[in-house]
């Protein structure tokens, strides 16, 4: 016998893809619950029973978003993969620039996700951890170029912070003006250069 699908998880995917629709369209501050309820075409009790605010789907949304773009991390770092490690970054980079198509849809809530970090200690702790362990596999396949001698002997802790930063620095540009700044390109030049200063 087939196990069961999880229809919480299932509706809980379509609430947050209604939500999505529904604060590009009306804008945070305007959306509210009943908006939602009706996009994902449930009532506003059952979406209380999934959700319990606004707060609580940018949470959602936030922590979907960072698992996702961990994962494609934590990929490279646990295969030993054949391709140079300044490859395998410029790869991971790729991914990142297709994230941030995706996360185009949710410009309107773009910076509520921080916002939401400054008044919600569990929201502030979960980006913390994601940080801590986004840089530390950054830093373990800096380490894994120093010991195949592709990049120069560096601090890889200090590289994986520059490097971070670097992401979510442009990142914040291009939430900012999303035409002023043309972000694959951007990116990718920006990673080469730096990867470029550490080369043997």
């Amino acid at each position: 016998m087939s196990p069961r699908p999880d229809v919480s998880e299932e509706r809980k995917n379509q609430i947050l893809e209604a939500a999505i629709a529904v604060f590009a369209r009306l804008g945070f501050q305007q959306t509210r619950m009943d908006d939602i309820a009706g996009q994902a075409g449930l009532s506003k009790g059952a979406l209380y029973l999934y959700y319990k605010s606004k707060d609580a789907i940018i949470g959602a949304l936030l922590k979907y978003f960072f698992t996702q773009e961990l994962k494609h991390l934590q990929d490279f770092v646990v295969t030993e993969r054949p391709e140079p490690v300044t490859e395998q970054i410029m790869l991971l980079t790729r991914k990142m620039v297709e994230a941030m198509e995706w996360m185009g849809r949710l410009m309107p809530i773009a910076f509520e996700f921080y916002a939401l970090a400054g008044r919600d200690k569990d929201v502030r702790q979960f980006l913390n951890e994601y940080y801590l362990t986004y840089r530390g596999d950054l830093a373990r396949l800096i380490e894994r170029g120093i010991a195949r001698g592709e990049f120069r002997t560096v601090d890889a802790n200090s590289l994986a912070i520059t490097l971070t930063a670097l992401f979510e620095g442009i990142a914040l540009l291009y939430f900012i003006d999303p035409h002023g700044l043309q972000w694959d390109a951007q990116i990718e030049m920006s990673v080469q250069t730096l990867l470029a200063g550490i080369r043997a």
